[in-house]
């Protein structure tokens, strides 16, 4: 029975979710599967990988062959590089201790490298989000003075009509008190 480290396919149409699993490679894509090793969700930036590790480096040592998306994963996650690294302290390259050096300097290399981006992307919008409320703020002020600007047009027509009805009246008083 051939295994195969894969995606097992979840979700909504339009946005995907997927299971990373260890499946029999003669089964359905979101069919049976031996077990369920982490999830991936491609709709984050940066991808969301949620992986047990021990469990996909037990089934790499194992013999399982992941696809081509499944290798870039847990090559990302480091699974890879820490089967490499056993291997090579199997073959008597290296000490276990420094194999575990090793991967432990590469481990906080990729955190920082991560959390660099994710704090990048925050900024990002954080950055865009306060343009754009500027731009709703100065959009409103703009509104605002135009709507000023109407009503003092308007009101300075009401005090002129007011003004003109007004000295119309004024006259036609003052004609008949002075019969």
């Amino acid at each position: 029975m051939p295994v195969k480290i894969r995606l097992s396919r979840q979700g909504k149409k339009g946005f995907p979710y997927y299971h990373i699993v260890a499946a029999d490679s003669r089964a359905p894509r979101d069919g049976k599967y031996i077990e369920r090793l982490g999830s991936y969700n491609p709709n984050t930036h940066p991808a969301t990988v949620e992986l047990n590790f021990d469990k996909a480096l037990t089934w790499l040592t194992n013999g399982a062959q992941p696809t081509e998306t499944c290798r870039n994963i847990l090559s990302d996650e480091g699974v890879l590089l820490k089967k490499h690294l056993l291997e090579g302290a199997k073959k008597g390259a290296f000490s276990v201790d420094e194999a575990e050096n090793r991967f432990a300097k590469w481990r906080d290399e990729k955190r920082s490298k991560t959390d660099s981006l994710k704090n990048n992307v925050i900024k990002t919008k954080n950055e865009a989000a306060r343009k754009r409320q500027e731009a709703e703020t100065k959009a409103k002020e703009d509104n605002a003075k135009k709507v000023a600007e109407k009503l003092a047009a308007l009101h300075k027509q009401e005090a002129e009509v007011t003004t003109e009805e007004a000295e119309p009246v004024a006259e036609t008083d003052a004609a008949p008190a002075a019969e």
